[in-house]
C-alpha cells in the first residue's frame, strides 16, 4: 500500500474518532457529570473526552481519547433531584460551541483526507496505464 494511503487512512480514522467523541459529549451534555464529593467518593457520572492527536514517524497520526479535566462543572439548581446539600449539580464540562467547532474541523479533515486518497488512486491508475 502506498505511504500516501497509509497517512491519509490514519487521518481519516483520527477525524472519525474526533467526530464520534464530540457527538458523545454533546449527547451527554445534560447528564450528571463525574464528580467527587467532599470525602473523595465519585458519583460515577459522565466524563467528557477529547481527542489527542500525535504524529507518527511515517507522517500519519494516532488519535487517542483522554478525559477532559475538570470532568464536571457545578451549577446551582437547588430544585434538581440530584442536587447536593448546597443545591449544586455536577454537569459534564462540555462547551457546546467548542464541540460544534470540533465537529466541523473533523469533518473538513475527513473530507480532505478522502480527497487525497482519491487523488492518489487516480495517480496510481494513471501510472499503471502508462506502464502497460
Amino acid at each position: 500500500m502506498s505511504p500516501v494511503f497509509n497517512v491519509s487512512l490514519s487521518a481519516l480514522t483520527a477525524a472519525g474518532k474526533r467526530i464520534a467523541v464530540s457527538a458523545n459529549n454533546v449527547a451527554n451534555l445534560r447528564s450528571l457529570g463525574a464528580h467527587s464529593d467532599a470525602n473523595g467518593v465519585s458519583n460515577g457520572g459522565f466524563t467528557p473526552q477529547q481527542v489527542q492527536q500525535t504524529t507518527r514517524a511515517d507522517g500519519g497520526v494516532v488519535a487517542k481519547e483522554v478525559p477532559v479535566d475538570p470532568a464536571s462543572v457545578l451549577a446551582f439548581e437547588p430544585n434538581h433531584p440530584d442536587a447536593d446539600a448546597e443545591g449544586l449539580v455536577p454537569y459534564p464540562n462540555v462547551d457546546l460551541g467548542e464541540e460544534f467547532v470540533n465537529q466541523i474541523l473533523a469533518e473538513r479533515a475527513y473530507e480532505a483526507s478522502a480527497k487525497v486518497i482519491q487523488a492518489e488512486d487516480r495517480r496510481l491508475k494513471t501510472l499503471l496505464s502508462i506502464d502497460s
